[in-house]
Protein backbone atom coordinates (compact mmCIF):
# COMPACT_ATOMS: atom_id res chain seq x y z
CA UNK A 1 0.00 0.00 0.00
CA UNK A 2 1.39 3.27 -1.00
CA UNK A 3 -0.15 6.13 1.47
CA UNK A 4 0.97 8.76 -0.37
CA UNK A 5 0.54 8.77 -4.30
CA UNK A 6 2.48 12.21 -5.21
CA UNK A 7 5.85 10.68 -4.45
CA UNK A 8 7.03 14.24 -3.14
CA UNK A 9 8.24 16.01 0.11
CA UNK A 10 7.18 19.67 0.42
CA UNK A 11 8.22 22.16 2.41
CA UNK A 12 6.11 23.86 4.41
CA UNK A 13 5.63 27.37 5.20
CA UNK A 14 5.06 27.61 9.05
CA UNK A 15 2.25 30.21 8.71
CA UNK A 16 0.21 27.51 6.23
CA UNK A 17 1.09 24.63 8.95
CA UNK A 18 -1.11 26.84 11.27
CA UNK A 19 -3.50 27.65 8.92
CA UNK A 20 -4.00 23.75 7.52
CA UNK A 21 -4.07 22.11 11.55
CA UNK A 22 -6.02 21.83 14.03
CA UNK A 23 -4.75 22.60 17.65
CA UNK A 24 -5.40 20.05 20.22
CA UNK A 25 -8.78 20.05 22.32
CA UNK A 26 -7.23 21.65 25.50
CA UNK A 27 -5.18 24.55 24.30
CA UNK A 28 -7.76 27.21 25.04
CA UNK A 29 -7.64 25.64 28.39
CA UNK A 30 -3.93 25.89 28.40
CA UNK A 31 -3.63 29.49 27.18
CA UNK A 32 -5.48 30.73 30.02
CA UNK A 33 -3.77 29.21 32.42
CA UNK A 34 -0.25 30.19 30.83
CA UNK A 35 -1.79 33.81 31.34
CA UNK A 36 -2.38 33.65 34.66
CA UNK A 37 0.82 32.30 35.58
CA UNK A 38 3.17 34.88 33.53
CA UNK A 39 1.04 37.56 34.58
CA UNK A 40 1.24 36.86 38.28
CA UNK A 41 4.99 35.95 38.18
CA UNK A 42 5.37 39.00 35.64
CA UNK A 43 4.08 41.41 38.17
CA UNK A 44 5.56 40.03 40.76
CA UNK A 45 9.20 40.46 38.92
CA UNK A 46 9.97 37.06 38.46
CA UNK A 47 12.01 35.67 35.19
CA UNK A 48 10.18 32.60 34.09
CA UNK A 49 11.98 30.10 31.69
CA UNK A 50 9.67 27.58 29.05
CA UNK A 51 11.22 23.93 29.10
CA UNK A 52 10.12 22.08 26.70
CA UNK A 53 11.11 18.25 26.67
CA UNK A 54 9.91 14.90 25.24
CA UNK A 55 9.51 13.40 21.83
CA UNK A 56 6.49 14.46 19.85
CA UNK A 57 4.66 11.49 17.53
CA UNK A 58 3.69 11.52 14.19
CA UNK A 59 -0.47 10.44 13.35
CA UNK A 60 -0.10 8.25 10.06
CA UNK A 61 -3.91 8.16 10.23
CA UNK A 62 -6.53 11.13 11.09
CA UNK A 63 -8.49 8.44 12.85
CA UNK A 64 -5.22 7.38 14.67
CA UNK A 65 -4.65 4.39 15.53
CA UNK A 66 -0.34 3.98 13.87
CA UNK A 67 1.78 7.04 14.78
CA UNK A 68 5.56 7.50 14.59
CA UNK A 69 7.40 8.15 17.76
CA UNK A 70 11.31 8.61 18.65
CA UNK A 71 13.46 7.21 21.29
CA UNK A 72 13.20 10.60 23.89
CA UNK A 73 11.85 9.50 26.94
CA UNK A 74 12.15 13.79 28.38
CA UNK A 75 14.46 13.13 31.06
CA UNK A 76 16.65 15.95 29.57
CA UNK A 77 14.12 18.91 30.67
CA UNK A 78 12.86 16.58 33.19
CA UNK A 79 16.18 16.29 34.93
CA UNK A 80 16.83 20.36 33.94
CA UNK A 81 13.44 21.91 35.51
CA UNK A 82 14.67 20.28 39.18
CA UNK A 83 17.56 22.37 39.41
CA UNK A 84 17.48 26.22 40.71
CA UNK A 85 17.14 28.18 37.52
CA UNK A 86 15.68 31.11 40.07
CA UNK A 87 12.98 31.84 37.71
CA UNK A 88 9.45 30.19 37.51
CA UNK A 89 8.75 27.32 35.13
CA UNK A 90 6.30 26.36 32.29
CA UNK A 91 7.22 22.70 31.83
CA UNK A 92 5.83 21.76 28.15
CA UNK A 93 6.30 18.02 28.07
CA UNK A 94 5.01 14.83 26.14
CA UNK A 95 3.02 12.28 27.59
CA UNK A 96 5.28 9.09 28.11
CA UNK A 97 3.86 5.81 26.61
CA UNK A 98 3.83 3.19 29.08
CA UNK A 99 4.66 4.52 32.49
CA UNK A 100 8.53 5.46 33.39
CA UNK A 101 11.09 4.00 31.43
CA UNK A 102 12.85 1.64 34.09
CA UNK A 103 16.36 2.35 32.71
CA UNK A 104 15.82 5.92 33.59
CA UNK A 105 17.02 6.15 37.24
CA UNK A 106 15.24 2.65 38.73
CA UNK A 107 11.55 4.25 38.55
CA UNK A 108 8.35 2.16 36.66
CA UNK A 109 4.90 2.66 37.55
CA UNK A 110 3.13 0.20 39.61
CA UNK A 111 1.44 -2.52 37.79
CA UNK A 112 -1.67 -2.36 40.35
CA UNK A 113 -2.11 1.64 40.73
CA UNK A 114 -1.05 3.46 37.61
CA UNK A 115 0.13 6.71 40.08
CA UNK A 116 2.58 4.70 42.33
CA UNK A 117 5.75 4.67 41.81
CA UNK A 118 8.42 2.07 42.16
CA UNK A 119 11.61 2.91 43.55
CA UNK A 120 14.88 1.04 43.36
CA UNK A 121 16.49 1.46 46.75
CA UNK A 122 19.67 2.89 44.97
CA UNK A 123 17.79 6.21 44.03
CA UNK A 124 15.58 6.38 47.13
CA UNK A 125 17.22 9.49 48.49
CA UNK A 126 17.60 11.22 45.27
CA UNK A 127 13.35 11.01 44.61
CA UNK A 128 13.07 12.57 47.98
CA UNK A 129 14.78 15.54 47.00
CA UNK A 130 13.15 15.33 43.68
CA UNK A 131 9.72 15.29 45.32
CA UNK A 132 10.45 17.87 47.75
CA UNK A 133 11.63 19.99 44.90
CA UNK A 134 8.01 19.33 43.63
CA UNK A 135 5.72 19.79 46.62
CA UNK A 136 7.84 23.33 46.87
CA UNK A 137 7.08 24.00 43.44
CA UNK A 138 3.58 23.49 44.03
CA UNK A 139 3.52 25.20 47.68
CA UNK A 140 5.16 28.42 45.59
CA UNK A 141 3.23 28.10 42.35
CA UNK A 142 6.14 28.84 40.42
CA UNK A 143 5.72 25.40 38.25
CA UNK A 144 3.03 25.47 35.58
CA UNK A 145 2.82 21.99 33.64
CA UNK A 146 1.39 21.30 30.48
CA UNK A 147 1.30 18.46 28.12
CA UNK A 148 1.42 17.10 24.14
CA UNK A 149 1.68 14.70 22.35
CA UNK A 150 1.69 15.26 18.55
CA UNK A 151 4.01 16.91 16.61
CA UNK A 152 1.26 19.17 16.13
CA UNK A 153 0.06 19.80 19.42
CA UNK A 154 3.21 20.51 20.12
CA UNK A 155 3.82 23.63 17.72
CA UNK A 156 0.67 24.89 18.70
CA UNK A 157 1.26 25.13 22.44
CA UNK A 158 4.73 26.53 21.68
CA UNK A 159 3.60 29.06 19.24
CA UNK A 160 0.69 30.12 22.37
CA UNK A 161 3.19 29.91 25.37
CA UNK A 162 6.42 32.07 23.58
CA UNK A 163 3.35 34.29 22.71
CA UNK A 164 2.27 34.93 25.81
CA UNK A 165 5.37 34.85 27.44
CA UNK A 166 6.95 37.67 24.72
CA UNK A 167 5.60 40.47 26.97
CA UNK A 168 8.31 39.52 29.40
CA UNK A 169 11.22 40.39 26.93
CA UNK A 170 14.71 39.63 27.89
CA UNK A 171 13.29 38.47 31.51
CA UNK A 172 12.20 34.79 29.70
CA UNK A 173 14.81 31.96 28.70
CA UNK A 174 13.11 29.56 25.89
CA UNK A 175 15.56 25.94 26.65
CA UNK A 176 13.90 23.64 23.98
CA UNK A 177 14.99 20.43 24.57
CA UNK A 178 11.93 18.83 23.29
CA UNK A 179 12.57 16.04 20.38
CA UNK A 180 10.42 17.11 17.70
CA UNK A 181 9.99 15.35 14.60
CA UNK A 182 11.89 16.40 11.47
CA UNK A 183 8.96 14.49 8.85
CA UNK A 184 5.29 14.42 9.08
CA UNK A 185 2.39 13.55 6.86
CA UNK A 186 0.17 16.65 6.40
CA UNK A 187 -3.57 16.26 7.87
CA UNK A 188 -5.18 16.65 4.59
CA UNK A 189 -2.80 13.64 2.94
CA UNK A 190 -3.49 11.21 5.53
CA UNK A 191 -5.49 8.08 5.76
CA UNK A 192 -8.82 9.19 7.41
CA UNK A 193 -9.55 5.93 8.78
CA UNK A 194 -7.14 3.11 10.33
CA UNK A 195 -4.81 2.13 7.01
CA UNK A 196 -5.66 -1.60 6.43
CA UNK A 197 -2.83 -4.30 6.79
CA UNK A 198 -3.74 -5.57 3.21
CA UNK A 199 0.16 -5.54 1.63
CA UNK A 200 3.29 -3.51 2.32
CA UNK A 201 2.94 0.08 2.79
CA UNK A 202 5.29 3.75 1.53
CA UNK A 203 5.20 6.52 3.51
CA UNK A 204 5.77 9.79 2.06
CA UNK A 205 6.81 12.46 4.45
CA UNK A 206 7.37 15.97 4.73
CA UNK A 207 9.42 18.13 6.60
CA UNK A 208 8.43 19.64 9.53
CA UNK A 209 8.56 23.30 8.74
CA UNK A 210 11.42 25.27 11.18
CA UNK A 211 10.11 27.31 13.79
CA UNK A 212 13.30 28.62 15.45
CA UNK A 213 13.31 31.56 13.01
CA UNK A 214 9.68 32.59 13.33
CA UNK A 215 10.25 32.64 17.12
CA UNK A 216 13.41 34.56 17.03
CA UNK A 217 11.83 37.13 14.96
CA UNK A 218 8.44 36.97 15.52
CA UNK A 219 7.23 35.11 18.65
CA UNK A 220 9.33 36.29 21.32
CA UNK A 221 12.15 38.63 19.87
CA UNK A 222 13.49 39.96 23.10
CA UNK A 223 14.10 36.13 24.52
CA UNK A 224 17.18 34.25 25.21
CA UNK A 225 16.21 31.02 23.49
CA UNK A 226 18.79 27.81 24.10
CA UNK A 227 18.06 25.22 21.82
CA UNK A 228 19.50 21.33 21.51
CA UNK A 229 21.36 19.71 18.82
CA UNK A 230 21.26 15.76 18.75
CA UNK A 231 24.00 14.22 16.41
CA UNK A 232 25.39 10.41 16.14
CA UNK A 233 27.98 11.64 13.82
CA UNK A 234 31.23 13.72 15.63
CA UNK A 235 32.27 15.11 12.52
CA UNK A 236 28.55 16.95 12.06
CA UNK A 237 27.88 17.77 15.55
CA UNK A 238 30.08 21.56 15.65
CA UNK A 239 28.85 22.51 12.20
CA UNK A 240 25.43 22.01 12.39
CA UNK A 241 25.28 23.74 15.68
CA UNK A 242 27.03 26.50 14.46
CA UNK A 243 24.52 26.45 11.16
CA UNK A 244 21.67 26.62 13.50
CA UNK A 245 22.79 29.55 15.02
CA UNK A 246 23.86 31.31 11.74
CA UNK A 247 20.26 30.45 10.04
CA UNK A 248 17.98 31.15 13.34
CA UNK A 249 20.13 34.21 15.21
CA UNK A 250 19.63 32.72 18.68
CA UNK A 251 21.89 32.71 21.73
CA UNK A 252 22.74 29.34 22.31
CA UNK A 253 23.03 25.75 20.52
CA UNK A 254 23.82 22.64 23.12
CA UNK A 255 25.29 20.10 21.43
CA UNK A 256 25.51 16.85 22.15
CA UNK A 257 26.27 12.74 21.27
CA UNK A 258 23.79 10.38 21.28
CA UNK A 259 26.02 8.11 22.65
CA UNK A 260 27.81 10.72 25.40
CA UNK A 261 24.55 13.33 26.14
CA UNK A 262 24.54 12.32 29.81
CA UNK A 263 28.02 12.61 30.19
CA UNK A 264 29.46 15.80 28.31
CA UNK A 265 27.78 18.52 26.25
CA UNK A 266 29.44 21.72 24.46
CA UNK A 267 27.93 25.13 24.72
CA UNK A 268 28.42 27.08 21.66
CA UNK A 269 27.29 30.30 20.92
CA UNK A 270 27.92 33.03 17.90
CA UNK A 271 31.90 33.53 18.96
CA UNK A 272 32.79 30.47 21.32
CA UNK A 273 32.10 26.80 22.94
CA UNK A 274 32.29 26.23 26.42
CA UNK A 275 32.26 21.98 27.17
CA UNK A 276 30.47 20.70 30.35
CA UNK A 277 31.63 17.32 31.03
CA UNK A 278 31.40 15.24 33.97
CA UNK A 279 34.46 13.78 35.90
CA UNK A 280 34.85 10.19 36.67
CA UNK A 281 34.21 10.74 39.84
CA UNK A 282 30.89 12.97 39.01
CA UNK A 283 29.46 9.56 37.17
CA UNK A 284 30.07 7.23 39.85
CA UNK A 285 29.07 9.74 42.24
CA UNK A 286 25.43 9.51 39.49
CA UNK A 287 25.64 13.01 38.99
CA UNK A 288 23.74 14.68 36.70
CA UNK A 289 24.89 16.72 34.08
CA UNK A 290 21.88 19.00 33.97
CA UNK A 291 23.64 20.40 37.63
CA UNK A 292 26.45 21.65 35.78
CA UNK A 293 24.36 23.06 32.49
CA UNK A 294 21.94 25.02 34.57
CA UNK A 295 24.10 27.20 36.84
CA UNK A 296 25.89 28.36 33.52
CA UNK A 297 22.53 29.37 31.71
CA UNK A 298 21.23 30.99 34.62
CA UNK A 299 25.45 33.28 34.39
CA UNK A 300 24.96 33.82 30.99
CA UNK A 301 21.04 34.72 30.99
CA UNK A 302 22.17 37.03 33.31
CA UNK A 303 24.41 38.72 31.40
CA UNK A 304 22.36 38.74 28.43
CA UNK A 305 19.77 40.85 30.58
CA UNK A 306 22.22 43.37 31.60
CA UNK A 307 23.49 43.62 27.89
CA UNK A 308 20.24 44.19 26.94
CA UNK A 309 19.83 47.29 29.55
CA UNK A 310 22.40 48.42 28.17
CA UNK A 311 21.30 48.70 24.55
CA UNK A 312 17.90 49.39 25.63
CA UNK A 313 16.13 45.92 24.15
Amino acid sequence: MTLLDNGTSEIINPDTYFQTHTPSRTLIEDEIRVKEFVNKHHEAGRKIVLVTSGGTTVPLENNTVRFIDNFSAGTRGATSAEYPFIISVVWICGYIWGGINKSEGGINSSPYDPYLLLVNSKYASKMKFVLEKYQEFKKNETLLLLNFVTVTDYLFLLRSVTNIMSVLKENAMYYLAAAVSDFFIPAQKMSQHKIQSDGGLTLTMDQVPKFLKPMVTNWVPGGFIVSFKLETDPALLVDKSRLALMRYGHQIVIANLLTTRKREVVLITQDSEFQIKLTEDEIAEDKEIESKIIPELVKRHYEWIRNASHTGL
